[in-house]
């Protein structure tokens, strides 16, 4: 089932999160291969993009990715304006406004997760980028920032109202950060009080899941995380399971590995050989997650400090046997 954000129509409801130190162009690539209707870049703090940090620059490799989504962060509605052109430049489909990171170095500037707390600048915020750029405005938020304060509800009504093609809730505050479990709930009641789309977030581990939280929030689209971590499959299992109503199998051994050197492949042909190798070894911990032996790999993977060390480690997953339990 296609899915509309504003005038851009998406293959499907399954979008992949935005994740710091995660979906890099790697990670994309490999989940829109999975399936994924839509991907999103790392955050990017608009300051620094417009002041031409070159490591900011660095998260904008873009080019030639459709549909894809590239998430600003910020405080400064003039400054999130010219960002989002820069990005809109650059091939962007869709700007993404977080007001949901709940890191402290990012709230203590009133950027992320606390723009929750001052709905008038949010909406500033999504009013100045809607109108600087031609392309879908999203918003990313949290459940609230805290009980007692505005919650997602008050924010997604701004931001419609503002402007916003679509928001996307995670059902926590930012108190919670990833503990506990996510409130759909609010993401219902977001639903139920803004006429443009709703994205569900938090606690979608399964197929089963994401039919579970489009049947009981009403929700448009729902959004995975970092259950896709080590886990690029799970895109294309949640669609399987959202057209027929069946789960498939976990991947096997040889699947992961298989997996893990097309990640890698990916990490050395965008990043080089250094960063390359820093970066495959947290994902390899989380590709080798379950699987008997998982936990001696682990041990090496601090040791591992070249192109072919990795492989060798890739290559030793096939030999760990299978997963202990689910994965």
């Amino acid at each position: 089932m296609t899915f509309k954000i504003g005038r851009l129509t998406l293959a499907n409801r399954v979008v992949a999160a935005p994740m710091a130190g995660i979906t890099d162009r790697a990670f994309r690539d490999l989940a829109r291969e999975m399936g994924a209707g839509l991907t999103c870049t790392e955050m990017i703090s608009a300051q620094a993009l417009i002041h031409g940090s070159r490591k900011t620059a660095w998260l904008l490799d873009i080019a030639g990715e459709h549909p894809i989504s590239v998430q600003l962060f910020g405080s400064d509605p003039l400054v999130l304006a010219r960002a989002a052109q820069m990005v809109v430049d650059a091939g962007a489909d869709v700007v993404d406004l977080n007001m949901g990171c709940p890191t402290p170095k990012i709230v203590k500037h009133g950027e992320g997760c606390a723009l929750m707390r001052d709905p008038q600048r949010a909406g500033e915020i999504v009013a100045a980028v809607a109108a600087a750029v031609s392309v879908p405005v999203t918003v990313k938020m949290r459940k609230g920032w805290d009980e007692g304060y505005p919650d997602a509800v008050v924010l997604a009504r701004v931001a419609a109202a503002a402007g916003a093609a679509a928001v996307t809730v995670h059902g926590r505050l930012r108190a919670e950060f990833f503990s506990g479990q996510a409130d759909w709930n609010i993401i219902r009641a977001v639903k139920n009080a803004v006429p443009i789309p709703v994205i569900g977030n938090g606690d979608v581990r399964s197929g089963k899941d994401a039919a579970r939280m489009l049947d009981v929030t009403g929700c448009d689209a729902v959004m995975i995380g970092r259950a896709a971590r080590g886990n690029p499959w799970i895109f294309r299992n949640v669609l399987h399971y959202l057209e027929t109503g069946q789960e498939l199998p976990p991947p096997t051994p040889d699947e992961r590995v298989a997996m893990a050197f097309r990640h890698f492949d990916l990490l050395l042909r965008y990043k080089g050989e250094a960063k390359a190798v820093l970066e495959m070894r947290k994902h390899l911990a989380w590709y080798t997650r379950g699987l008997r032996g998982a936990a001696r790999l682990r041990a090496r993977l601090h040791t591992a400090d070249s192109a072919a060390a990795v492989r060798a480690l890739i290559a030793g997953m096939a030999s760990a046997g299978q997963p202990e339990e689910g994965f």
